[in-house]
């Protein structure tokens, strides 16, 4: 026997010992689930891409999702050109009035966030929609635009089998604590500290 037959025989009975590992713990697990809740936070890039990503899985199993933008406003991004061709499957509700540094304009902001949410509540018990994206909805939070503990409440009580998934940095505490799945994106590098501008198709 070769080096290589060993190798690949080795390789092998590895493999098979991990696959029974596998089977073994998927045995302890459910298909029973409610709803869960996900939560994309952290200083890195890809809170929303991923969130987004999110949305175009559900839709290759013909689900049907809501998408409420808190913050962006007007600002024009692939997702919401890509996502606008779908009207039927996606309901698309763009409610910030722009970034905060650009609005400088707290009331205008809290009444924003207050029209989002009530949207967002529409959503979160519209028994057509399987999943709900409630983008940058932490920075609304971040700001104590909305109430968190009346945020955190409404969440709980949404139906059953209704998705949620929440971006935006600096998640409140009391939200990672309801969460059934929270990931935080690490900024290690990024092209703004070369001075390169966000990019279309990239960022946006």
């Amino acid at each position: 026997m070769t080096d290589e037959d060993a190798k690949n025989r080795e390789h092998a009975e590895a493999m098979k010992a991990l696959k029974a590992e596998r089977e073994a713990l998927m045995a302890t697990k459910t298909d029973d689930a409610p709803g869960l809740l996900l939560v994309h936070t952290g200083d890195g890039k890809g809170k929303s891409t991923a969130a987004f990503g999110m949305v175009a899985r559900a839709l290759g199993w013909n689900q049907k999702v809501g998408i409420v933008q808190y913050i962006k406003g007007k600002w024009i991004t692939g997702e919401r050109q890509f996502f606008k061709k779908f009207p039927d499957e996606v309901r698309y509700e763009i409610m910030g009035q722009g970034f905060t540094w650009d609005t400088q304009d707290r009331a205008k902001d809290i009444e924003a966030a207050e029209a989002a949410w009530k949207t967002s509540m529409e959503m979160l018990h519209d028994p057509a929609l399987d999943l709900v994206l409630l983008d940058e909805l932490n920075i609304a939070l971040r700001y104590d635009y909305l109430d968190i503990h009346r945020v955190v409440a409404d969440l709980q009580a949404r139906p059953r089998d209704k998705h949620v998934v929440i971006s935006g940095r600096n998640a409140k505490p009391e939200l990672i604590a309801i969460a059934d799945l929270v990931t935080e994106m690490t900024l290690v590098k990024h092209p703004f500290e070369q001075g390169i501008k966000a990019q279309r198709g990239i960022d946006f």
